[in-house]
């Protein structure tokens, strides 16, 4: 499977952006999809993901009320809406799928080459 990421970008604070990955290839009705990201110096972390089969949603502490994640089954595309961006959501943003409903990095076993997203004012 391939993902791609796309919708990155300069924003000012408060701003929104939103984010797509477009899965092609060999899909799979049971799959996790998360969204991670990983600003300069620090560590890969998660940031949403949804089941595929019953859109459960996971969030991270630090989005809950600000991002949404959501799909379209049609167009096998996952989105993060990201609404009242800070500065500290700066980080390249990576889509990611796992067979698990996780939100551990390491249990993602496919990912995209990422998308910048910068929050500056």
């Amino acid at each position: 499977v391939q993902l791609v990421e796309s919708g990155g970008g300069l924003v000012q604070p408060g701003e929104s952006l939103r984010l797509s990955c477009a899965a092609s290839g060999r899909t799979f009705s049971s799959w996790t999809m998360g969204w991670f990201r990983q600003a300069p110096g620090k560590e890969r972390e998660f940031v949403a993901a949804i089941n595929w089969s019953d859109s459960n949603t996971y969030y991270a502490d630090s989005v809950k009320g600000r991002f949404t994640i959501f799909r379209d089954s049609a167009k096998n595309t996952v989105f993060l809406q990201m609404n009242s961006l800070k500065p500290e959501d700066t980080a390249v943003y990576y889509c990611a799928a796992s067979f698990y409903a996780t939100t551990r990095v390491n249990e993602y076993v496919c990912w995209g080459q990422g998308t910048q997203v910068t929050v500056s004012s």
